[in-house]
């Protein structure tokens, strides 16, 4: 007869257990701070969506009202122009500035006019060849001096503007040193559209520009546009009353 003994049972080792129970903790962990991470992302992303609403409302707002202020603009002027065809000086209409006024809740609607006309135009200093104009040379000279400026920038803003490589005698700048600043750049080489273009003159500055700001305009510069004496301010005018041949 054979004799059955019985099996010895497998026992697991408890630390296999144990490095179990550790992993699921872990996982169990990990589950959590993932879970966090994603809700407050989402939380995130709702509070930027919101913020990112009422900006643009806001902003919509805003160029709404702005449009506003442009129409009536707009219909101030076609008023004037219909009433007299001749003549623009700041005793009209359009001179008046309009408000506050709250056009919805929260929303004031301020508006002005100014005549550009009756500021120095900075691209009547040369033509694109670089030939100098000499009266509007002049009056440009005095109005830097008027301010506290040095003269030397005419000859920056007509090399800014022309279109060939030398610079302007005693002063000016050409690619040659716009090109050894940081970061380097390139003069314009056309005329200036926003007065803003002066900051890039090199040694220009923001207060220099703030001085000057007030006084001048970028105006086409085909001879049309010639400077409005009602509208212009002193300083304007004795830029040019300095010159002889000074004609508005």
């Amino acid at each position: 007869m054979r004799r059955h003994t019985p099996r010895a049972r497998r026992q697991r080792p408890r630390h296999r257990r144990g490095a179990q129970r550790g992993i699921a903790l872990l996982v169990a962990i990990l589950l959590v701070a993932l879970c966090t991470v994603i809700a407050a992302a989402i939380a995130y992303e709702n509070a930027m969506s919101a913020r990112r609403g009422t900006a643009t409302y806001a902003f919509d707002e805003a160029l709404l009202v702005a449009q506003g202020a442009e129409a009536l603009a707009a219909y101030g002027l076609r008023t004037v122009y219909q009433n007299d065809k001749k003549y623009i000086y700041a005793a009209q209409g359009w001179a008046k500035p309009v408000g506050p006024i709250e056009v919805v809740p929260g929303v004031m609607l301020e508006a002005s006019l100014e005549d550009l006309q009756g500021r120095f135009n900075l691209n009547s200093l040369a033509d694109r060849e670089g030939n100098p104009d000499p009266v509007q040379v002049a009056a440009f000279s005095n109005l830097l001096q008027s301010v506290g400026l040095e003269t030397k920038w005419v000859g920056y803003v007509i090399d800014w503007i022309d279109w060939n490589g030398a610079p302007s005698i005693p002063d000016g700048a050409e690619d040659t040193v716009y090109m050894g600043l940081t970061p380097a750049y390139r003069t314009a080489n056309r005329y200036i559209t926003s007065t803003s273009e002066l900051l890039a003159l090199p040694g220009f500055g923001r207060d220099r520009y703030l001085a000057l700001a007030p006084y001048v305009a970028a105006l086409p510069a085909d001879g049309s546009v010639k400077v409005n004496i009602c509208t212009a301010p002193g300083k304007v005018l004795d830029a040019y009353l300095g010159h002889p041949d000074f004609g508005s």
